[in-house]
Parts: structure tokens; sequence; C-alpha cells
């Protein structure tokens, strides 16, 4: 399993990128995927977005302001318009911010569609809503999703970057995914999760949630009756602060009718409970008090959450954003991209201006 790698401060800023910023960053991304895939592959430059830090430092090369919550949404957003045009890259992207990312199981599905992926768009648009429903609600740590970014080759390899946010402690939240390793969408799924605040957290994908896990199946499958006098008991019990914050909001009444579904439906596992229908935060959590403080199981409280300017930023700083200098970042990477397709000394000679140039702008 992959393992996390890295922190960011997220803090939620407002405002967008100005047209002519966003402008640029589309051609620039554009030309940097270019450039990696001839070298890395596709495959290769997918897993680069499962990195914090490598994410982080495109976003401050692509000159957006490198601490707020918003260069996470503009950097994916310039990617996906990048790779609009540049199916040759073999790079594909779905979803984005607030109504977008709602779009992403159909955008995913038209890519594979043309691509004539075949069965393998099932495996992803399940990778996309599993991804989305297990940082949303397995892994209860105070942020709410509003950006999902789904990319994917044609060979079914996918990478998450998605986002949550903390409008109370003005902090957005980082969640990075990558397929390969990932067995298991229900335990330490994550590349990277990444938060400068850390909380207390209701983690269900834990490794140490586990027992709690396999227990919540079998407790999903029972009588709905027999578990809201659970709940109701749990309820005037002396617990400790930790679990009476959880408790606070949780209505027997309301989760008596996804339970009914649950029991009618008889889920065989924790995922299969995790991906169905109705199935939120508030159910998972109220099964997971009750397999932890009735049945003695573990469950983890554990918080999972653990950057180089070359064009400025768009707020300022450490400098305003040189459009002559992005400019020629630009026509420079792109002529290298384009020298780069043929062979031999003119292949060398283009690496050798990319990085002179790359000297010579630090």
């Amino acid at each position: 399993m992959a393992e996390r790698t890295g922190t960011a401060n997220l803090p939620l800023h407002g405002g967008k990128a100005p047209r002519w910023l966003f402008q640029r960053m589309v051609k620039l991304s554009g030309n940097i995927l270019a450039y990696m895939v001839e070298e890395l592959g596709a495959v290769e430059t997918l897993s680069r977005f499962s990195d914090p830090f490598w994410f982080q430092s495109l976003g401050c090369v692509l000159g957006f302001d490198w601490h707020s919550s918003g260069v996470t949404t503009t950097t994916c957003g310039a990617v996906k318009e990048a790779l609009r045009d540049r199916r040759e890259l073999g790079l594909y992207a779905a979803g984005g911010k607030g109504a977008a990312s709602r779009r992403t199981p159909q955008e995913i599905e038209d890519h594979a569609e043309r691509l004539g992926m075949g069965p393998d768009a099932e495996l992803l648009v399940k990778a996309s809503r599993m991804s989305a429903k297990v940082d949303n609600n397995a892994l209860q740590d105070g942020y709410q999703i509003y950006h999902h970014f789904f990319l994917f080759t044609s060979g079914g390899e996918w990478a998450v970057v998605q986002q949550g946010m903390n409008g109370a402690a003005g902090y957005a939240r980082r969640y990075h995914w990558l397929s390969r390793e990932l067995t298991d969408f229900t335990q330490e799924p994550h590349a990277a999760i990444c938060s400068q605040e850390r909380g207390l957290t209701l983690n269900m994908v834990a490794a140490g949630s586990l027992e709690t896990r396999e227990a919540m199946g079998v407790l999903a499958a029972e009588k709905p009756d027999r578990l809201i006098s659970e709940l109701k008991r749990l309820q005037c019990l002396q617990l400790p602060r930790r679990h009476q914050l959880f408790l606070a909001d949780l209505h027997p009444d309301s989760i008596r009718k996804v339970l009914l579904l649950t029991y009618e439906r008889q889920p065989d596992d924790f995922a299969t409970l995790l991906g169905m229908p109705g199935v939120g935060a508030k159910t998972l959590r109220a099964l997971a008090l009750i397999s932890e403080l009735v049945h003695g199981t573990s469950l983890s409280w554990e918080d999972p959450a653990r950057f180089s300017f070359a064009h400025g930023g768009k707020d300022g700083y450490p400098y305003p954003v040189d459009r002559d200098t992005y400019d020629s970042s630009i026509a420079m990477l792109s002529d290298a991209v384009s020298s780069m397709r043929g062979e031999g000394r003119e292949r060398e000679r283009a690496l050798k201006r990319l990085a002179s140039f790359a000297t010579a702008t630090r």
C-alpha cells in the first residue's frame, strides 16, 4: 500500500485565477504533461498526481497562490482543459469542483466509450464513487468533499485528487489516491492526505478499525429495532467526551429508515455497506459506535493527515506573475517537446536547451 508522503497548509481563500493567468496555466500544464509523457510514459506521469509535494509544486510553477485551497481546484481545472485537446498523451480527466464533480461518472463513461474500454469503464466509475464515499463518510474528519478530480489512462490506471472544506476552521484538506498497489478501498487506501490542521477523526478505513469494519457488515444485516435500541442505550451511557461529540447529532428514528434498507439488502461486508445508496456518514457512525462500545471491537480515532516559485503567484507572493517569463517558458517547453519527438542529436540538443533554460530562470 502506498504510504502518505506529506502535509500542506491549505487555508480557504476566495477569488479565482484571472483569465489571462488561467489561459497560460492551461498552455504550460499541457506542455509539462506532454514532456513528462514523452520521458516517463502516461502511467508514471499519472502517478505523480498522487504525490502532494509534486502536485503542490506543479501549482506553484503554474503561478497560482501557493498556500491557498484554490491551488488544488485551479491546477486540476487547468490540467483538465489542457488534456481536452491532447488525446495523444493517453491521459483523460474528469470531474472538478462543485457541479463538475457530480458529472464525473458520465465523463468517465464518455471517455471510455470513445476509447473502447468496455468493462473497465465500470471499474473506473466504481473507483471514483468509492474514493468519494470513503473521504466523505468513512473518514469523518470534519471536511466536506467539494472537489473531485479523476485522472486515468486507457489501460485502467487512475489517480484521484479531491478536496474537502471545513468552513468553521477556515481550512481545506486534500486527499490523494492512486490505483497502483491499491488492493482495498476500505483499508489505508490513500496515497496521501494533506492538511496542517489535525483533530478528532473517526477513521473507519484505518488498519486499526478492521474489527469494527467486519462487525459493521454483520450489524447492518440485523433487524433495525435491535440496533436502534442499542443506539438509544448508548446515548444514555457515561461515555468519553470524544464519543459524546459524535453521538450528539445521531437521531435513531431517522437512522432506522436506512437500517431497514441495509437489513433488506443484507450487505456482505463493509465495502458493500459503504457503497450502498443512502448509507451516509451518520449511519456508518452509529454502526461503528455500536460495534466499538457494545461489542468491544477496535476503532481508530487517529487523524491520518501528515513545497518553489518559477513565475510568481496570483496574489503577488512572493512576487506578481511575470507574464513575459511565463510566455517564454511556454514557448521553450513547447519547442522542447516538439524536438523530443525526433531522434538522436536533435533530441539531445532539445534536452540541453531545456536544462539551460531552467538553470537560467532559477
